[in-house]
């Protein structure tokens, strides 16, 4: 009697999944430097199929690749967060992706009867949100 052998294509998440990211503790443009790596974590599971390939809390590492501190004269201060692996299940993936976050609004105060302009500083804090996308499959 011949004997069924049952066959499993290999399943992976496909590269380009969108997958929603917070920063895992607060990075702000007054703090960082051109190069510095900075940890994210993933807001939701991340599901393929029904089964869960990136769990909640997977770490996510960026680098900050453009940086202006709080400026005079209104401008704010900005930076951007290139994002660059994943780890899922001990092991790392690439992943692709950058997020920009901006100073908001311009603080006026008045000293000695002059008036001073300066910009905010850009923070991101826990909580607040970037999407990032895996630059290749991630087999499960």
């Amino acid at each position: 009697m011949p004997v069924a052998v049952a066959q499993t294509a290999a399943k992976a998440l496909p590269a380009n999944t969108m997958v929603q990211l917070t920063p895992e503790a607060e990075i702000s443009s007054k703090k960082i430097n051109l190069g510095d790596k900075v940890g994210f974590a993933v807001v939701n599971d991340v599901t393929d199929g029904g089964q869960v390939v990136i769990p909640r809390g997977s770490h996510v590492e960026g680098a900050i690749t453009f940086k202006t501190g709080k400026a005079i004269g209104g401008k704010s201060g900005k930076f951007e967060v290139t994002f660059e692996k994943i780890t899922v299940g001990g092991k790392t993936y690439a992943m692709k992706g950058t997020h920009r976050q901006e100073g908001k609004g311009n603080t006026v105060a008045a000293v000695f009867g002059s008036m001073l302009v300066s910009g905010r500083s850009a923070v991101m804090l826990p909580g607040d949100f970037a999407n990032a996308f895996t630059n290749e499959p991630i087999p499960y």
